[in-house]
């Protein structure tokens, strides 16, 4: 089946072409010109985008829930989470464990995972958010089980478990033992990220990982610390390494209130990254949302622990897209490079997602200016959505 979808402004990796046309050819995008020179074969599906911008489904790479279902605990609630951002106009996401399951718990998470990707084709693997990271960080650390000593045995099981699914693996490099950890889990899987995230790890710690350190931070400015430094200067740790390291993806995400990321530190990161190395991010959440604490009343689109700590959020990634065009004054085409191809770069999907070129999965959301999704395509079939 041929289709071709016209009147669209298709928003490309470095900009906009204005009254463009798509041709997709099994799923797949064959040709995106200016509708002047575009030919429309005989036969083809004709779709209207109506002037709606079209640019690539966005690609979620940390999950843990939404609408009151999770991304660990059950099969049928992971692919009702998948259809639900799919909605949303996430075509491709990572389900996320959290930190604080057992370790039995979390075996099963990672079994629940896989096995929920055979059932959804906008799951693409898992992003295991530790479990070997600082217990002083993040959302119930309280109730993080992982407190003892990196015990080997246990996670050659983790991720021999996780296997060619294990896409992300967030951890503490200032955790004795983590370097065996690092060795063991690039060596099932060589191309698995690396990711520094729930740390107070300082830049050397990170550089004494070699040739295992992380190439990205897991929800950059969330949930770190600092060196203390004495006399009255300002201290440094994970984020300010990964602000350092021009090669290293920071992952960001972006509430209506700026509560997880103030907004002239939004606006920081993507002056120092640069766009093309800052990576949009939900951190929904499904379950053990609690009352708003005192102060944060007004907010409705993050969860919280039963502590008042930020656990996560209610998002949704056209949501998060419009919140960094508020935030940062950016445009709607960073704002889908920061959604879309970036972090499909991160997964190693770059070439097959992320963005709308010739030879690529025909995974597209139309929104309109802002950012609210009208229809979107999963291997160009198009999916109902809520404002259609």
């Amino acid at each position: 089946m041929i289709k071709a979808i016209l009147n669209a402004n298709i928003v490309l990796e470095n900009g906009i072409l204005w009254d463009g046309a798509i041709l997709i050819e099994d799923g797949i995008i064959v040709d995106v010109k200016s509708v002047r020179e575009f030919q429309i074969p005989d036969g083809a599906e004709i779709i209207d985008a109506k002037g709606a911008y079209v640019g690539p489904g966005f690609v979620d790479i940390h999950v843990h829930g939404a609408d009151g279902k999770t991304t660990y605990s059950d099969v049928q609630d992971v692919v009702a989470v998948a259809d639900f951002f799919l909605k949303h106009g996430t075509t491709s996401m990572l389900s996320t464990p959290p930190y604080e399951l057992a370790f039995d718990e979390f075996v099963e998470a990672i079994r629940v995972g896989r096995a929920a990707k055979k059932k959804a084709k906008t799951i693409k693997g898992l992003y295991l958010e530790g479990p070997y990271i600082n217990v002083k960080y993040g959302a119930f650390a309280h109730m993080n089980p992982w407190r003892g000593s990196i015990d080997p045995e246990q996670f050659k099981v983790l991720v021999d478990e996780a296997g060619e699914d294990a896409l992300v693996w967030t951890i503490a490099p200032e955790r004795e033992g983590i370097l065996s950890f690092a060795e063991y889990a690039k060596a099932v899987k060589p191309d698995v990220v690396l990711s520094v995230g729930h740390s107070e790890a300082t830049p050397q710690q990170i550089r004494a990982l070699g040739k295992f350190r992380p190439t990205l931070q897991t929800h950059s400015m969330c949930a770190t610390g600092r060196l203390d430094v004495p006399g009255g200067t300002r201290g440094y740790g994970p984020d300010e390494y990964c602000f350092k390291e021009p090669d290293v993806y920071c992952e960001m995400i972006s509430d209506s209130c700026g509560i997880h990321v103030n907004a002239e530190m939004q606006q920081l990161l993507i002056h120092n990254k640069g766009i093309n190395r800052v990576v949009l991010i939900t951190d929904s959440s499904g379950d053990k949302s609690y009352p708003n604490p005192e102060g944060l009343e007004h907010v409705t689109d993050l969860g919280f622990d039963d502590r008042g700590g930020i656990a996560g959020s209610k998002l949704t990634m056209d949501k998060v897209c419009r919140n960094i065009m508020t935030h940062t004054n950016c445009g709607i085409a960073q704002a889908f490079v920061m959604a879309s191809l970036n972090p499909a770069k991160v997964i190693g999907m770059g070439d097959e997602i992320g963005s709308i070129e010739k030879g690529k999965i025909a995974d597209l959301v139309f929104v309109d200016d802002k950012f609210n999704v009208l229809n979107v395509m999963v291997g160009g079939e198009r999916i109902g959505c809520e404002n259609e």
